[in-house]
């Protein structure tokens, strides 16, 4: 008697995403669909035979691998038989597990139960069979589908289980959000289409997933897996997805402002065979890891902290050097200064138990895709944990001391001083400027038109400033970083009768002026002689100098007791054509005492507020047929706006589109029209970027409800 043959399969891909939660994907929707699973879930197949089966006499096993050399013991490979008698599947939810659901005739249907540690990612699935009692006849049959196979928030069984609905609404299932950039004075949300969901998203998250290099028995690991992806997203080590770029000159990629998503990235990326895509910053990687994320089932969000401390040599302090004329030193072969402040930095925080860190130290994990240093010798960073960050354990895996620094190092200022043994001496220590604030989008709530949909998590991170607490946590990190504690130690013996005020400047529409303003008062009983330095640069938001805009430098006396006030007025004649990638204005005030020695040192940076797009929608449109809208802006300058091209996106209604547009002329108010035709039914969302050469960054966006 020759074996049973399998001749066909179904593995009724839509009954079983709805069935795992997986109903969303694009895939499903597609000419050859594809399973996509969760783990710690069931899902059902039929196989249909050659000839009626049989229970007593044929044997057929289900196997599943994944990898290029799957093998049992390292749980990438499972053989499961299926037993006649086994008509429910056991309680051990532990271990894959099968049972025989239904028998007519020719065609069995199966039940399957996937454990929630199986590694995620494309498993293969075959058949095997034979007659009880007669090994020396086989036949193998391969299921040509793939099936993708992905995390599990829904499962308390899971690593990344999210118990809360509402939560797991926002952080695995919305495919549009914002990430907060702009300044903490004046942060502002920037529209993102994640699109999670999109038919190319999950096999590209898949390429990914190979190009790390982590081994298939790892991938069932949350921790190793964002690990992974917070390298895989840049390109510098393994030619991951985005090539990061920072100086302006994107004219042989897309500029990290037009990408009004993560699709059209994806895509790129997919079409290319895997080639890296330009180009990216921080809150564009930042977007693609919540994609990512997202696809592969990990609960993510994108949080914005601001004034992020980049400390480059594990000292727990931002070190800035400033020469005799207080100019700021930005490179020497003397001292380390690469220390920086970024005005706002995007990173990730992902969900996830911790087995491998003490109890109480699992839930949000910092994940950072943006390439600013190595982790064992690797562009990556995290995870960490958030609750290690917020007590200065900074022992705990992954990079929590460099996580920390971000947010809690002290920034200090030193000035050249030939009296001193090392040649400078320290003008003033900030205890409370960095991680002034950090924000991520509020949970259910999408605000089209303003940004009450912001979010405050900053005590999440860290204690409130000037607290003991904020300190202890503080002194925690510095017991564990030697280099740390010698900055700690370097003294400081001013004597400050001299009260210095940098007046801080929240925002300035772009193409107006602005002063520089720093007020002092003489508390002491003589006249001072006072020697100051005010500056006004141009700066990218990663803290790099740009180019000076205008500085002023003088000596006066204030008498005993009284007030005075130093200013500049900057107009837009001295700074349009100096300003870089986001607008941003950095300022420097720097003074010292003649008589006592005393020295002091203050900065501020604020962004150039940008022209809102204004939105003109229908009322609603239907499924598959076209739609119109209208959107525009006013040009708050008196030059022209050159080089201009528009980005639409729009999950269900519009795939990533890149207009180029005529200039705009001085002071214009201009209008847009486009058309879509939506492939979704309900309450959709459509994503606008608009950048020149003049001005980047002009975004918005609107619901739009298709029936």
């Amino acid at each position: 008697m020759e074996p049973i043959v399998p001749v066909a399969t179904e593995l009724y891909c839509k009954e079983n995403a709805k069935q795992n939660r997986t109903d969303m994907y694009d895939i499903l929707d597609g000419d050859t669909p594809f399973p996509i699973l969760r783990r710690g879930c069931t899902f059902n197949f039929a196989i249909r035979f050659n000839r009626d089966y049989v229970p007593t006499q044929d044997v057929v096993r289900v196997r599943f691998a994944i990898g290029p050399k799957p093998n049992v013991v390292r749980g990438t490979r499972v053989i499961l038989p299926i037993h006649p008698k086994t008509r429910r599947l056991p309680n051990d939810q532990n271990r894959w597990s099968i049972c025989l659901s239904q028998i007519n005739e020719t065609i069995i249907t199966v039940q399957v139960w996937i454990p929630a540690y199986a590694p995620v990612g494309i498993w293969k699935c075959s058949l095997q069979t034979n007659i009880a009692g007669q090994k020396d006849k086989r036949f193998d049959y391969a299921i040509p589908d793939d099936i993708y196979l992905v995390f599990n928030p829904w499962s308390s069984l899971d690593a990344v289980y999210m118990e809360n609905e509402e939560e797991r609404q926002e952080y695995v299932l919305s495919e549009t959000g914002k990430i907060w950039c702009g300044t903490f004075k004046n942060p502002t949300g920037k529209h993102w289409v994640f699109g999670q969901f999109d038919d190319i998203v999950l096999p590209a998250a898949m390429l990914l997933m190979e190009k790390s290099g982590l081994a298939h028995s790892d991938r069932g690991n949350p921790v190793l897996i964002t690990r992974a992806i917070s390298a895989l997203i840049n390109s510098v080590d393994d030619g991951g997805l985005l090539e990061g770029r920072w100086d302006g000159q994107y004219e042989d990629g897309t500029s990290p402002f037009a990408w009004t998503g993560s699709t059209g990235i994806m895509d790129q990326f997919l079409q290319s065979g895997g080639m890296s895509v330009k180009y990216g910053q921080c809150w564009v990687f930042a977007g693609a890891t919540v994609t990512v994320c997202r696809a592969l089932g990990i609960p993510c969000r994108a949080t914005t902290n601001y004034v992020s401390a980049h400390d480059t040599n594990a000292s727990m302090t931002v070190d800035k050097f400033f020469d005799i004329f207080g100019n700021k030193i930005e490179e020497s072969d003397e001292i380390d200064c690469r220390d920086s402040c970024w005005n706002f930095h995007v990173w990730n925080d992902v969900w996830m138990s911790r087995p491998d860190l003490p109890q109480g130290y699992g839930g949000w994990q910092i994940i950072d895709a943006t390439p600013q240093e190595t982790s064992d010798k690797v562009f990556r960073c995290g995870p960490a944990s958030v609750a290690a960050v917020k007590k200065g354990e900074v022992g705990y895996l992954y990079d929590t001391p460099f996580v920390f620094s971000e947010v809690n190092a002290d920034i200090v200022h030193f000035k050249e001083d030939e009296e001193s043994d090392w040649g400078f001496s320290r003008m003033s220590i900030n205890k409370y400027h960095v991680g002034r604030k950090i924000l991520t989008k509020r949970i259910g709530v999408f605000d089209s038109d303003a940004d009450s949909d912001l979010w405050d998590i900053t005590d999440f991170y860290k204690n409130p400033e000037n607290t003991p607490a904020e300190r202890l946590a503080v002194y925690n990190a510095v017991r564990g970083i030697p280099k740390a504690q010698q900055f700690y130690e370097i003294p400081s013996d001013d004597k400050n009768d001299v009260i210095f005020d940098l007046i801080d400047i929240d925002t300035v529409p772009l193409g107006q002026s602005f002063d520089v303003v720093v007020e002092i008062e003489n508390k002491s009983a003589q006249e001072r002689t006072i020697s100051a330095v005010l500056t006004a640069g141009a700066v990218l938001y990663t803290g790099a100098a740009a180019g000076d805009i205008k500085r002023s430098q003088g000596k006066f006396k204030i008498d005993a007791g009284k007030k005075d006030t130093l200013q500049i007025k900057v107009t837009p004649d001295e700074y349009l054509d100096k300003l870089v990638d986001h607008g941003l204005i950095k300022i420097y005030a720097i003074a010292s005492v003649e008589e006592t020695k005393q020295t002091w040192s203050e900065e501020d940076d604020f962004t150039m507020t940008l022209p809102a797009l204004n939105f003109t929608m229908p009322g609603s449109c239907k499924v598959l047929e076209p739609c119109e809208f209208q959107f525009g802006f006013k040009n708050p300058l008196d030059i022209a706006l050159t080089d201009c091209v528009y980005t639409i996106e729009g999950p269900g209604l519009q795939k990533p589109k890149l207009v180029n547009f005529r200039n705009v002329e001085p002071q214009e108010t201009v209008s847009f029209s486009h058309e879509f035709t939506a492939r979704k039914i309900g309450q959709r969302k459509i994503v606008v970027s608009f950048t020149s050469k003049q001005i980047q960054n002009i975004t918005g966006s609107k619901k739009i409800e298709i029936e």
